[in-house]
């Protein structure tokens, strides 16, 4: 699908400012839109916003259709009449700049139980309409039912993940579904409310930003989490062990350049075959979903949709994996011939082979190409954008996975350092994350994303992922404040040189 000439910036909605730990999608929220607006951008690109449970990666939900309850606006609930001002007179001093995550899950939690409590009151009152909440519920109900059954039955037992349930209700019995369902009649409603609160507040957002011309770049993880409502209510379509439950064969990539023993992720891998069988369901639902709340999807290791590494059960490391074939082509086809062509943007990084290449451009998907990557490997290097062969690429300085363009500069060597500002060819004089900037602009690529801690200038303390580590990820935050009026009128006017302005 081509996409016109445009920018944007990635900034994942937890890393707002906000004063309840995290950000979120209300106020705040549209005042960064507010931004976009006024310095000509066009594009917010976000990360998966699914609930996240432990390690808070949104790459590792516990639903590839459901929407992460922390993003809930609190102020926006006190508008609907669902908190007070009573509610919200204590908040914790949270801090700043990062994310407590189980501090904010605490302290939104009750929150959101008052919240619900009088949700429900005022659906009893037959004076009150219950039709838009019953509405939501039967439209999300191929996925929602499962998810709210899930949620509440894991947190009945601890958390534990579903595998270690009991073998019943672990294995979906319908005796058991019932049971517990009743049982948890309470909590289950609870999980539905959560769904319908984050699903009518992003409603709001994405209509906002789509009426001041910004469209809303979302994110597919290829993979879902082995404790996930996803792999629990579809086991068939995963590689799974039969009689424990685990991933018999795990998801990862292949030892490389950058490390000896590649990267065990964990994931069960797909069941392809019955995939295909079942004509892609579960998949074209997955991506239909993800179209009601944005206008761009982002396909993460688009590569695994041609062929994907596949490690066995109880392997520690991803050495001993082997490539498997992914019917992508036919996956393809059936999601032009169900939902047309769609917006999409292959993450096409890391072990690219031609095949991979050849399913990118078979259907015109649009790659991705990083200027971190660029300067160390001589002038055929693709990543330099005089090799850019046409204009079906989205340029970023980096994405969520790298350093920040200062720390990234900082940390090379100075010879690394020199290639950088040779290929520059002259400094704007505001530092090497404004020449960065400047260069992905300028380059032929229908899309540009600056990654907002480019745009601020800050260094490796803001990185938002460090690849195979497990903590202190996710959690980065930009302070009140630090979105300014210089920074709004350069992007603006580099935008405006670079013919990348709304027309």
């Amino acid at each position: 699908m081509p996409f016109p000439r445009s920018s944007g910036i990635l900034l994942h909605p937890t890393s707002l400012p906000g004063r309840y730990g995290i950000g979120d999608i209300g106020p705040v929220a549209h005042q960064f839109v507010d931004f976009l607006r006024d310095s000509g951008q066009q594009l917010w690109q976000i990360l998966p916003f699914g609930p996240t449970g432990f390690g808070n990666s949104p790459y590792l939900s516990y639903s590839a259709m459901a929407g992460n309850p922390l993003l809930i606006s609190p102020d926006l609930l006190l508008e609907e009449e669902l908190l007070t001002p009573e509610d919200l007179a204590t908040i914790p001093q949270f801090p700043i700049e990062k994310v407590d995550f189980d501090a904010v899950r605490t302290f939104k939690w009750k929150l959101f139980k008052i919240a619900c409590k009088n949700f429900k009151e005022a659906l009893e009152d037959e004076e009150n309409d219950s039709k838009e909440f019953e509405e939501f519920c039967r439209n999300k109900s191929y996925w929602l039912d499962d998810y709210a059954l899930f949620m509440a039955v894991k947190e009945a037992n601890q958390d534990e993940s579903w595998h270690q349930w009991d073998d019943d209700i672990a294995r979906r019995k319908q005796e058991a579904l019932h049971k517990w369902g009743e049982k948890l009649a309470g909590e289950i409603f609870f999980h539905k409310f959560l769904q319908f609160q984050f699903f009518h507040q992003w409603s709001q957002l994405k209509t906002y930003a789509n009426e001041q011309g910004i469209q809303i770049f979302g994110d597919v993880a290829i993979y879902v989490a082995h404790d996930s409502a996803d792999v629990w209510s579809h086991p068939e379509i995963f590689c799974l062990d039969g009689e424990t439950g685990e991933a018999s064969l795990m998801a990862g990539v292949p030892p490389d350049y950058f490390s000896a023993t590649g990267q065990l992720w964990g994931n069960p891998v797909y069941n392809w075959e019955r995939i295909q069988q079942n004509g892609f369901n579960w998949w074209v639902q997955r991506m239909q979903s993800i179209l009601d709340c944005v206008d761009i999807i982002r396909i993460d290791h688009f590569r695994g949709l041609q062929a994907f590494w596949a490690v066995p059960r109880g392997e520690t490391t991803a050495v001993n994996g082997r490539w498997i074939e992914a019917p992508g082509e036919a996956f393809f086809h059936i999601l032009n011939e169900r939902l047309g062509r769609l917006p999409i943007i292959a993450e096409d990084l890391g072990l690219i082979t031609p095949e991979v290449e050849a399913l990118r451009d078979k259907f015109e998907l649009p790659g991705m190409k990083i200027l971190h990557f660029a300067f160390d490997s001589g002038p055929d290097n693709p990543y330099l954008p005089f090799n850019y062969n046409n204009s079906n690429w989205v340029a970023y300085t980096g994405t969520h996975d790298n350093d920040t363009t200062v720390g990234w500069f900082n940390d090379r060597s100075i010879q690394g350092q020199a290639r950088v500002m040779s290929y520059i060819g002259g400094t704007m004089g505001h530092g090497i994350h404004w020449d960065l900037t400047r260069v992905a602009l300028a380059s032929v690529a229908n899309q540009a994303i600056i990654p907002l801690q480019d745009l601020l200038g800050l260094g490796s303390e803001a990185i938002m992922n460090k690849p195979s580590t497990s903590e202190g990820n996710w959690s980065w935050r930009f302070k009140p404040g630090a979105i300014t009026d210089e920074i709004r009128d350069r992007l603006r006017a580099l935008t405006d040189i670079y013919g990348r302005l709304p027309r």
